[in-house]
């Protein structure tokens, strides 16, 4: 699915993103979606979110 739409990310989801300092190499980090941090609805590098770990970055994945 999209991780560009705020609408399809939702608190709880399993997703892969992208963390600030692996923007350079597109390393995924897996992750459950603590809290969603991008406010505009849409974003064309992926909606920011924070992990239930603490990690932030931006959605690349959202796993069903």
């Amino acid at each position: 699915m999209d991780g560009t739409k705020r609408a399809n990310v939702k608190i709880g989801a399993e997703v892969s993103v992208v963390l600030k300092e692996h923007q350079r190499s597109g390393e995924l980090t897996q992750g459950t979606v603590a809290r969603l941090l991008t406010n505009s609805p849409n974003h064309p590098h992926g909606i920011k979110v924070r992990l239930e770990d603490g990690q932030v970055g931006r959605v690349k994945v959202i796993h069903n």
